[in-house]
């Protein structure tokens, strides 16, 4: 980790210690740790300390708290490198998941989902910043489709074994996040040992910056936000709540999202590249706003678990084309707006993620299915968004209106 690397001179390293192998390790040792927690949250919560949709709420509440303040990268990578950054919040999320069984209480719960937190935060931010610095933009819609897809298949195995096991050999819930949480801590701790650290070409600006011409890509970012937090909440909650799924149940239902992502994430970033950034977000945000009114659908009509099921795996589908929002992004952007942009951004998609779970927790106890509808409302604010693409962005093309409006100074 002390020698620094050129990016362009990073061709001549072995294959294993290329900047892309990095991304990919990193890929793949992030979800072992997040995916399982997120797996047994549910039934843990339950079964430890009682909660009910309000306490789940605001357990979301405080664990998106970090990406509210995601922006604090930026005074981090003053004095310490992204690529350090990222690998030591990693090794936190680790850390923190494999000891989450130790504290069976809310207040015990809700810091360490805290700590935590941070570490999967930190790392997401500067995660997205390398991946959109490092990659060629060209080939970036694929690249990422596969990094998707890596972590899908390193968290499949996690997966079949809590499936295969939980039952057969009694495990624990302690036993299961030491296991993940440890495998991910470790890893990361092989990465920063075993990489270079590698040098951008483009000098990233180490200060907060809000560009006009990106506030489409802000807005988009927001509305992620505000709707995917329904998604975390409250559909697996409903599977637990509603449906009475035990662990392995939720686990094998993961797993079936795991398999199809694994398919389908790398045929998005083709898709990306043929029908560009602007044709994907809008299927995807159609879809979401069907899905979402079938989600309300199942508490007005009664309908069953089947259809319930069919949709977390649809629902979890669509949000894989999240993608196309990188690399619309990494097309419009001044190559020195990368990380700090990252950051900014991700402060604004957790603006709503800091209040919504704990305010819809109160919703949920009055009616269910009104939070589904108020996601299909949100999906539906960011397709008209997603209208004002054009479809061919770049620098000084960022939305349908910037070939009508001279150009202004930032």
């Amino acid at each position: 980790m002390t020698k620094t690397v050129p990016l362009a001179e990073a061709r001549h390293l072995p294959l294993w210690r290329r900047p892309v192998t990095l991304l990919f390790l990193m890929a793949a040792a992030m979800p072992v740790a997040f995916a399982t927690w997120s797996a047994l949250l549910n039934n843990f919560v339950i079964e430890a300390a009682n909660f009910d949709g309000s306490d789940i709420g605001w357990l979301h509440t405080v664990r998106e708290i970090p990406g509210f303040f995601a922006i604090g990268v930026i005074a981090i990578i003053i004095f310490m490198r992204e690529q350090v950054l990222g690998l030591v919040s990693l090794i936190l999320l680790g850390a923190a998941t494999a000891v989450t069984a130790w504290f069976p209480s809310l207040g015990g719960i809700l810091t360490i989902t805290m700590l935590s937190s941070i570490g999967f935060h930190y790392y997401e931010t500067v995660n997205q910043s390398l991946q959109l610095q490092w990659l060629d933009k060209a080939q970036a819609p694929k690249v990422l489709g596969w990094l998707v897809a890596a972590g899908s298949a390193a968290t499949l195995v996690a997966y079949v074994l809590i499936v295969m096991t939980w039952e057969t050999l009694g495990l624990t819930y302690n036993t299961v996040y030491l296991i993940a949480g440890g495998f991910t801590a470790l890893a990361a701790l092989f990465a920063f040992f075993a990489y270079p650290q590698f040098e951008a070409p483009n000098p990233q600006i180490k200060k907060m910056i809000l560009r006009r011409r990106y506030w489409l890509y802000y807005a988009l970012q927001f509305m992620a936000g505000a709707r995917r937090q329904i998604f975390i909440v409250f559909a697996g909650f409903m599977m637990v709540e509603k449906f009475g799924f035990q662990v392995h149940e939720v686990t094998a239902l993961f797993l079936i999202n795991l398999v199809a992502n694994m398919i389908f994430a790398p045929l998005v970033g083709r898709a990306v590249f043929g029908f560009g950034e602007r044709n994907v977000l809008i299927f995807e945000y159609v879809g979401l706003v069907i899905v979402f009114l079938l989600y309300g659908g199942i508490y007005f009509f009664g309908w069953g678990v089947l259809l319930a099921a069919a949709l977390y795996v649809i629902d979890h589908l669509l949000f894989s084309m999240a993608l196309a929002l990188k690399t619309y992004f990494q097309k419009i952007a001044d190559p020195g707006d990368i990380a700090p942009t990252a950051a900014v951004a991700f402060t604004i998609n957790h603006i709503a993620a800091v209040f919504l779970p704990a305010a819809l927790g109160y919703l949920w106890l009055i009616s269910p299915a009104a939070v589904f509808l108020l996601a299909a409302a949100m999906a539906f604010v960011s397709l008209v968004l997603a209208c004002l693409i054009p479809r061919h962005p770049v620098k000084g093309n960022e939305t349908i209106f910037s070939s009508l409006a001279p150009a202004v100074a930032e």
